[in-house]
């Protein structure tokens, strides 16, 4: 299994609406790719939040190359479409796993 992590620090001020457009909207347009087959959201804790919270959003792939689909055929898209409603109001960064056990 692959794990797709994006980990997200977002603004106090749009904290609420965002995590609720990503529950609503940006995690179900994700899983609709059919790269995923499951997903997670973490909130990080013992963090500083002074500036917002922290979450980690985890997508469970069956394979690399499902990740890899994903990556050359949308990842692009939502990306653009993130920042378009969102602006510089969050940082991300992403990582990829594999899960050993």
């Amino acid at each position: 299994m692959i794990v797709y992590n994006v980990t997200v620090k977002v603004e106090n001020s749009i904290a609420q609406p965002w995590l609720q457009w990503m529950l609503d909207e940006h995690i179900p347009d994700v899983l609709q790719t059919k790269c995923f087959y499951n997903f997670q959201v973490l909130r990080l804790m013992e963090v500083d939040e002074q500036d917002g919270p922290t979450y980690a959003i985890q997508y469970h792939a069956d394979s690399k190359a499902d990740y890899n689909r994903y990556i050359e055929m949308y990842a692009g898209e939502m990306r653009q479409r993130t920042f378009e409603k969102w602006g510089n109001r969050f940082i991300a960064f992403r990582s990829v796993m594999e899960v050993v056990k």
